[in-house]
């Protein structure tokens, strides 16, 4: 093997000679301090593909002529595949090549907690504006990619910035209230489907009057669920339609044509419930657009796959719901952001129509950090950045125009 040594003053200067001189696939194989600075082995990674190539193994004889014999002869020889042997030299060489690569993924990341470690002791104030967003709720992910876009002298003002470019919000003439149609709300249960199709009901009464909206629900599973929307549609005015399939949909629709604005309350599934292709058929089927609620005091993780399970083409926005109830909002920003929804309204009580409001950036930005700052048991801590940071490779968050 050609090996390097590669002498610097800091880890990260030794990275960047490496990469350099390597490339970015470069294998470490060992690093040690010593006076002065930091010393690392290195192996370029075509040398290190060549180790791990298994040269083929020629076929036995028996197999070669039984080949022949198949050509010449008119009845078909049958024969068993050669199975490959494998000498002790080659399972001693299966293994220490197995434990280089663990080698490398263990000395990789360690590098990498080596060079976060350093970053923090140069550069206080990234430090301080990467514990602010992942403190707040925001992914590793997308802190990192601010982090490294984050010009020398940046402070807040320009996190929030960045942040407000790249989520996106309903403009007015894209407005569900305003443009009308027919909007179906989806989500899993408890999110506050039916109480928030409530609060926009009464926006749009407000606004175009009662004989101008109309409310439908496909929830005849739940005990009371239709009799919740009759009671907010009795104190609106405004009728109510329950629907079961998608004729009877399809049906209903039609003898509303006139409304300006047809609202659907829909029954509360798991986002890997085997109901939700026969719902997303149904609307699709019958053009109802569909926004999707977010329940702002999930995990990340959990909205992510709420998201990836209920996107499509139908889905014109969401709507962040319990917003008084979350701590902190940057999750459920986060996950907005990367999958680029747009923001149409945010729900933050149950009272209808007051716990609706049309989104205002620099109001949600702001309470989105104004819980960073406490002490919680849940609070990252600087010592503990390192660690996290070291693993993180992703797909961008931001859209590379707004990053700067």
């Amino acid at each position: 093997m050609n090996m390097k040594k590669f002498v610097a003053a800091t880890s990260r200067e030794a990275l960047r000679l490496i990469r350099i001189e390597m490339g970015a696939d470069a294998v470490i194989l060992s690093n040690r301090k010593i006076d002065g600075g930091v010393e690392i082995m290195a192996l370029a990674s075509a040398e290190f593909a060549q180790l791990t190539h298994e040269p083929r193994q020629p076929a036995p004889a028996s197999t070669r002529a039984a080949t022949v014999t198949q050509e010449r002869a008119p009845v078909a020889i049958m024969t068993e595949p050669a199975i490959p042997s494998i000498s002790t030299m080659q399972m001693e060489q299966q293994g220490i090549l197995s434990e280089i690569k663990f080698m490398r993924n263990m000395m990789q990341e360690q590098m990498n907690c080596l060079s976060w470690s350093d970053r923090q002791q140069r550069d206080p104030q990234r430090t301080r504006m990467l514990r602010e967003l992942l403190n707040a709720g925001f992914s590793p992910a997308l802190s990192r990619q601010m982090i490294d876009k984050m010009p020398a002298k940046a402070n807040m003002e320009w996190v929030h910035q960045v942040l407000g470019n790249n989520l996106r919000i309903a403009t007015k003439q894209e407005d569900l209230i305003v443009r009308g149609g027919v909007v179906a709300l989806i989500g899993p249960t408890g999110v506050g489907k039916t109480t928030t199709t409530a609060k926009l009901a009464a926006r749009a009464v407000v606004r175009y009057g009662a004989d101008k909206v109309a409310l439908l629900t496909t929830d005849s599973y739940r005990i009371g669920a239709h009799e919740q929307l009759r009671i907010y549609g009795k104190i609106l005015g405004v009728a109510v339609h329950t629907v079961r399939d998608t004729e009877d949909l399809r049906l209903t629709l039609s003898g509303l044509k006139q409304k300006h604005l047809v609202l659907i309350d829909t029954i509360g599934m798991g986002q890997r419930d085997s109901r939700m292709a026969a719902q997303a058929e149904m609307f699709n089927t019958t053009g109802v657009q569909r926004l999707l609620l977010l329940n702002a005091t999930s995990s990340g993780d959990t909205l992510n796959d709420v998201v990836c399970m209920y996107n499509g083409a139908g889905v014109i926005g969401c709507i962040p719901t319990k917003l008084d109830e979350a701590v902190t909002f940057g999750t459920v920003l986060d996950v907005a952001m990367r999958h680029k929804l747009i923001l149409h309204y945010i729900a933050n009580g149950q009272r209808v129509p007051e716990d609706l409001h049309e989104v205002n950036m620099e109001y949600l930005l702001h309470r989105a950090f104004k819980q960073s700052a406490k002490a919680t048991p849940f609070a990252l801590h600087e010592l503990e950045f390192p660690a996290l940071m070291a693993g993180v490779g992703a797909a961008p968050v931001m859209r590379e125009e707004y990053a700067n």
